[in-house]
């Protein structure tokens, strides 16, 4: 892998910022941080109103990356569709691993932790802390297919949203 991985990004393009989720770059700046010149993404993440300068040398490196394929998405889509996995380890180790998915940027893990937490109406109530890991992964998931789609993040939920409820048991 080569040190000169600049032409991967360019103003304009969205890409996907591990503990931030989709942004779009909204220029390349040279700036001068103790007395040395960097070279600068500056990445602007509309929804949270914030702006993030990431050195263009050390973006990979930190795993910053385009958004998925049309392929990942459709993955993403399908690992919605499986049966929940909830491990039996106490609930500060799995928050800690549901935590860890959401930040990698895997487009995959975070659709784990959806499934994974997914409650439906006549299931048990979620807990806070559930509930928060819950909305934090599913804001990133439809965040990303809306922007690979192109369209817009309501759509991008509902799609979500109705997969996840084909896959709930039938109410007898």
């Amino acid at each position: 892998m080569t040190k000169s991985k600049k032409s991967e990004f360019r103003p304009n393009d969205y890409v996907v910022y591990p503990a931030h989720g989709v942004g779009q770059i909204v220029s390349i700046e040279e700036q001068e941080i103790a007395g040395i010149n960097l070279e600068l993404f500056v990445i602007s993440f509309e929804k949270d109103k914030m702006t993030l300068r990431v050195p263009t040398h050390k973006a990979t490196e930190i795993g910053m990356r385009s958004l998925s394929s049309p392929d990942v998405v459709n993955q993403a889509m399908k690992t919605l569709k499986g049966k929940a996995k909830v491990k039996r380890a106490m609930w500060s180790r799995r928050a800690q691993e549901y935590e860890q998915k959401i930040n990698s940027g895997d487009l995959i893990a975070i659709a784990e932790v959806v499934r994974d937490l997914h409650r439906a109406d006549d299931q048990r109530e979620q807990s806070y802390s559930e509930r928060q890991l819950y909305e934090a992964a599913l804001e990133r998931l439809t965040r990303e297919i809306a922007a690979t789609s192109g369209g817009d993040e309501l759509a991008a939920a509902k799609q979500v949203t109705d997969v996840l409820m084909s896959r709930a048991p039938a109410a007898a």
